[in-house]
């Protein structure tokens, strides 16, 4: 264990990661605090969806913050940076070229023409928090990414939606432990540097794949409408739409505004993505 993690421990198989990592800081374990799971049996995404993946084949974790050191409004850049790290570190553990793996907003990695089709997800991040704004501030970062998944075993009902690292990579297997390590070390620079504010918008912003697309937004009232996507907001994390009834033609979406954001059918193969 490097002195950047303050607790790490890997399980065979646990309900969830998330949970285990909430229960270590109520309990007063100190940032950075890594669970690993070979199996989550009640693993969760955003919405209540579940991610599930057989043991083995996913690289399952989360990490525990104290993040008095960031403001309120920007806690959520933690989720943005464990997701950068983790695309660059599968990119070198698959040996894909850079940027090869694409942010879908808010939280998903995907890559484009995996396995011979569209935009398929490869990993999603779920942040969770607590206490902001008091003198006991937590956060929590899931993320499940697909590493060493075979094609042939994908579920039969997201076949044409999602990917893992060993198909991105032509079917080259994936040793979890080497892109556990490869993500640990890259995190650990982006927190440091995080922590003395210094966030890389660049490689953020230019990794996004629904800029410049059209997308479904989904809103809490289920109602949808359709808008194209004209980038990020780097200092509240929205997403920024066209919109013709404001002032200046567009209008920021925040995480917790809305349900769901899919690419529109014209440009996504799959309506899952």
């Amino acid at each position: 264990m490097t002195p950047f993690l303050a607790r790490q421990e890997r399980f065979a198989s646990v309900g969830s990661t998330n949970d285990v990592v909430r229960g270590w800081l109520a309990t007063g374990t100190g940032e950075v605090c890594l669970a690993v799971a070979d199996e989550q049996t009640a693993g969760r995404g955003r919405n209540g969806r579940r991610w599930v993946a057989p043991s083995g084949a996913a690289l399952l974790l989360s990490l525990g913050f104290r993040p008095d050191w960031l403001a309120p409004e920007r806690v959520w850049r933690l989720v943005a940076t464990a997701s950068l790290a983790m695309a660059d570190a599968a990119e070198e553990v698959a040996g894909l070229a850079d940027r090869a793996i694409r942010l879908k907003w808010p939280n998903d990695l995907v890559v484009e023409g995996a396995g011979g089709g569209g935009i398929r997800k490869l990993a999603g991040l779920l942040g969770e928090t607590g206490g902001l704004g008091s003198d006991q501030p937590l956060a929590i970062v899931g993320l499940g990414i697909n590493a060493d998944w075979a094609p042939a075993t994908f579920p039969a009902d997201l076949v044409g939606s999602m990917t893992s690292l060993r198909e991105a990579s032509g079917g080259r297997p994936i040793d979890l432990a080497a892109l556990l390590d490869a993500f640990l070390g890259r995190l650990e620079v982006r927190v440091e540097a995080l922590r003395g504010g210094r966030f890389d918008v660049a490689d953020w912003t230019e990794r996004q794949l629904t800029t410049g697309r059209e997308v479904r937004i989904v809103g809490h009232d289920g109602q949808t409408e359709l808008a194209r996507a004209l980038g990020v907001d780097a200092v509240s994390g929205a997403l920024v739409v066209e919109d013709a009834t404001s002032p200046d033609g567009e209008r920021p979406i925040l995480v917790g505004e809305i349900v769901q954001v899919r690419l529109a059918a014209s440009t996504a193969s799959a309506s899952r993505v």
